[in-house]
């Protein structure tokens, strides 16, 4: 990794920013959000999914109807860390399944904070996320089919979203991460 995406952490109470890299299960979101943020410095990754593992009691698989309220809070929680974070000066990079449904989070909290937001989503072909997906083999990994594919759906025509997909069906993580940190930089991916 090219050391050009790196700055020393501020002294100046000066902000970081926020960058949530989204997708569908497989799609390589955390081998990317972890890349760039050892690419960034300093930087803070914050995994979506261990905050849906936070709750101990009441749980509901997030890609179910009746979880909303659950997914709508844990989102808020995510994007308050992202921000508060952001606020110290630091790179956040937040991945998870933060569609465009949740995005308004996100934008209220950097209006609020007057701090930068950039959202990526991969978004590898149908075949290609759903290879990756059923054949991961984390305890918590989401590998049923059938879930993978709505969500691919969900993420399959994003309107004036298009522009923050980058498609990954044919590239490696260390392409991937050098065509993400490059948009950054152009700011092809701020919201």
């Amino acid at each position: 990794m090219s050391n050009s995406h790196t700055r020393p952490p501020s002294t100046s109470g000066e902000s970081g920013r926020v960058i949530v890299v989204s997708g569908p299960p497989g799609a390589g979101k955390s081998t990317i959000a972890r890349r760039v943020a050892d690419a960034l410095s300093p930087s803070v990754h914050l995994h979506a999914d261990d905050f849906w593992s936070y709750i101990r009691q009441g749980w509901i698989a997030p890609y179910l109807p009746e979880a909303h309220r659950q997914n709508s809070t844990v989102i808020g929680v995510l994007a308050n860390s992202a921000f508060g974070y952001a606020a110290g000066g630091y790179h956040v990079i937040c991945d998870g399944v933060v569609g465009p449904w949740f995005l308004d989070v996100f934008r209220a909290a950097s209006t609020t904070s007057v701090i930068e937001l950039h959202y990526v989503v991969l978004r590898p072909d149908r075949a290609t996320t759903l290879r990756r997906a059923v054949a991961r083999t984390a305890a918590d990994a989401l590998t049923d089919p059938e879930p993978i594919q709505s969500l691919h759906e969900q993420f399959s025509s994003l309107d004036n979203l298009e522009p923050h997909v980058l498609d990954s069906s044919h590239i490696d993580a260390a392409a991937t991460t050098e065509i993400v940190l490059r948009s950054l930089t152009e700011g092809r991916y701020r919201l």
